[in-house]
Formats: C-alpha cells, sequence, structure tokens
C-alpha cells in the first residue's frame, strides 16, 4: 500500500508510540491529584506543555491542551466572541476555512453574531487589501487558516494579522495542516490565537492545542473541574498531550531537511499530472505546503479516481476527510471560481514523511491508467475535450 492521503490523518510515529505508553501502563495518576503516582503525570504534562511552546515560539502557559483541532477552532472563535461581544459582534473569517470553522460560524450567527466571508483569489489566497476592506471598528476577531487542507495553499498570515492588529482586532489562524509541515512561530506570525491537531504530524489522535497569547480575553468553552488553568476543563488526556509533544518535537528537528525533499516529489508529481489532457493544479502553484499537490480533472468524478486507485493500494482523497462523503463539491475549489462540474472532478495527494520516489512514481504511471481508462468511458469526454472550460 501506498498511503498518500497524510492531510486527512497520519501514521503514529515510533517515537510518539514509546513517549506515551507509560502513561497508559505505569504513571497512569490523575495530574490533579496530590500523591507520588499524580505527580508524575503531572510533570509530563508539564514538560510535554514546555516542548510545544518551544516548538511554537511561545510561553508553556500560553499553551492549552484540548480534543484535537476542531475543538480549538471552536473554542478561539466562540470563547473570543463572548468575552468581547460588548464591544462588537462582527469577525471575519475566509471563505475556505475548515469546516470546524464554517460550522462554528454558521451556529454564531444564531446567536446574532455577524459572521461575514472574505473572498479568495483564484489561488485560494486572502489578499491584504480585501481585509483592510472588510474591517469595521466593531470588528472583535479575524480567523484565517495557515495552510489550506484541500489545495495547500500558505495564507499571508503575518500580512493579514498585521492589518487586524491595526484595526485593533484578535488575530487566530488554523494552522493544523501547517504545523510539523512548516515552521510555525507565533511570535513572528504576530497571531494572538492558533490551532493544530496531533494526527496531523504523526502524533495521537483525540488530542490538540490551542496557542492563547498572554491577555487574550477569551471565556471558556468547556466547564468543570478547572483543569488547564481554569479555562479547558476535563481531566487532561497525558499520554495524548506527551505524544503529541514528542511527535511535533520530532518534526520540528527535521523540517529544515524535510521540506526540501518533499517538495521536490510533491514537484515532480505536478510535473508529470499536468501532462495529462484537460488536468488543473489547484492551488497557489508556487506558495504552498509542500506534501499537498491536487488537481481536477475534466469529465471525470474524483470518487471514481479515488476508488480506482484504491483497488491498486494507493490511498489519496477526493477533498476534505471530513467531508468526503458529501456529493455536494467542495467549498473550497468552488471559492476559488471553479464551475461545479469540474469542482467534482478532483483529487488531493498529501505525501508522507515515508514517501519515497517510487512511490511518486507509481502514483503517476496508476494516476495516468486510471484517468485514462475513466475518460475513456466517459459520455461526455469527446465533447468537453474540444472545448476550453478554464
Amino acid at each position: 500500500m501506498i498511503y498518500a492521503d497524510n492531510a486527512a490523518t497520519t501514521k503514529l510515529s515510533p517515537v510518539a508510540l514509546a513517549a506515551m505508553t507509560p502513561y497508559f501502563t505505569e504513571d497512569y495518576g490523575n495530574p490533579s491529584s496530590l500523591y507520588n503516582l499524580a505527580t508524575h503525570s503531572k510533570a509530563a504534562l508539564d514538560r510535554a506543555r514546555a516542548d510545544v511552546a518551544l516548538c511554537l515560539n511561545a510561553q508553556p502557559e500560553e499553551i492549552f491542551f484540548t480534543s484535537g483541532g476542531t475543538e480549538s477552532d471552536n473554542w478561539a472563535l466562540r470563547g473570543v466572541a463572548e468575552a468581547l461581544n460588548k464591544k462588537g459582534k462582527h469577525i471575519l473569517i475566509s471563505a475556505v476555512e475548515h469546516h470546524a470553522i464554517l460550522h462554528t460560524a454558521q451556529w454564531m450567527r444564531k446567536q446574532g453574531f455577524d459572521v461575514e466571508e472574505l473572498s479568495v483569489d483564484e489561488f485560494g489566497t486572502v489578499q491584504p487589501e480585501v481585509l483592510k476592506d472588510a474591517l469595521r471598528p466593531d470588528t472583535i476577531l479575524v480567523s484565517i487558516m495557515m495552510a489550506n487542507n484541500e489545495i495547500g495553499t500558505i495564507e499571508p498570515v503575518k500580512e493579514l494579522a498585521a492589518i487586524a492588529h491595526e484595526n485593533g482586532t484578535l488575530f487566530h489562524t488554523d494552522a493544523v495542516q501547517a504545523a510539523g509541515h512548516i515552521p510555525v512561530d507565533v511570535n513572528d506570525l504576530g497571531v494572538d490565537l492558533l490551532s493544530l491537531s496531533g494526527h496531523k504530524f504523526h502524533g495521537p489522535r483525540g488530542v490538540g492545542v490551542l496557542y492563547i497569547k498572554s491577555r487574550t480575553p477569551i471565556l471558556p468553552l468547556i466547564h468543570g473541574g478547572g483543569q488547564e488553568r481554569n479555562r479547558r476543563s476535563g481531566t487532561e488526556n497525558v499520554a495524548g498531550a506527551v505524544g503529541l509533544a514528542a511527535a511535533l518535537k520530532e518534526r520540528c528537528a527535521v523540517l529544515e531537511e524535510e521540506i526540501p525533499r518533499i517538495s521536490m516529489l510533491r514537484d515532480k508529481l505536478i510535473q508529470e499530472v499536468l501532462k495529462f489532457p484537460r488536468t488543473r493544479l489547484t492551488g497557489d502553484p508556487v506558495n504552498r505546503l509542500p506534501s499537498i499537490a491536487s488537481f481536477t480533472f475534466e469529465a471525470i468524478e474524483g470518487e471514481s479516481i479515488l476508488l480506482k486507485l484504491d483497488a491498486r493500494g494507493i490511498c489519496v482523497s477526493s477533498g476534505s476527510a471530513c467531508s468526503s462523503a458529501s456529493l455536494e463539491p467542495s467549498h473550497v475549489l468552488l471559492a476559488i471560481g471553479l464551475p461545479h462540474e469540474i469542482a467534482h472532478g478532483s483529487v488531493r495527494i498529501s505525501l508522507g514523511s515515508d514517501v519515497t520516489e517510487d512511490d511518486v512514481d507509481t502514483i503517476i504511471l496508476a494516476l495516468k491508467e486510471v484517468v485514462d481508462h475513466l475518460r475513456a468511458m466517459s459520455p461526455v469526454w469527446d465533447t468537453t475535450a474540444q472545448k476550453a472550460t478554464w
């Protein structure tokens, strides 16, 4: 099997697994308790928090463990909105955000908040002038992802955050796809809040982080026993936090050498696949994640390509894993201006840390055969091939 759907989830790192194991079997104490067994868990949690902070160039007290990226995104939006609702109710997000942001925004509109979506260009980028024009005196929060989970475009977060701050507005970024794949420095980015999720960089599932810059006004999303310094209640997932920290630390240590290697393989994949007739790369051709290549293939369905490749032992995606069961075309592809019939023919290939050049060659060959086979059966391919739709 060749696994090329790492944007959906990643294989647990052996380093992370080894770090986690003692906190399932030996040091299983509740870190909120006072006896010796519990203090081992508390110390491990503190070390994990410090390691994550070091990777993000943050302070340990700014790191809060959550159940994953979805909770972190929900908490960032709802927590800030509730804390600042007397100042204003206007919130800005981009049209290409993950559903954890988009669906939270839908709920918040029902609670009386004015949540506005910013348009993107053909590459999925939020242009700075678009944000400038949308900001208002009552804008309390801007949330724009660091890198898109479907098309791989990296947003100009540093510039966008600076624009928001000039307006006196807080800035959150969903860095779930970025962390562990490109450098993430919260001080350099200038963000007030940042979300990440362990299973996107070879950590465990069910654990994430919300970075909250000191003195950022935010209310708890989950109430209870007052864990995480009274901001996120619930018995701490010590093993998960330890595994997340170990995986992130491992990834950050190899980024300098891994980014060029993965980027080279991604570029080879893109170069060869774009030789297919009526095929298009989606996302920014240059300013994109090293691991993600996303394409649309005219006159065939992405799901059909996915299943045919799966039969050959190759795992890819037809879009975001969180909406892969939906029959609707990707909201990201529609936002960058693709028509419905083209957006339906999308495939996302996301390479992992263990991918080889032979793997990429195999993917290219299999994809070419599958696309040719499906187009030969397509009743619209001959007609479609005679006209330009882009």
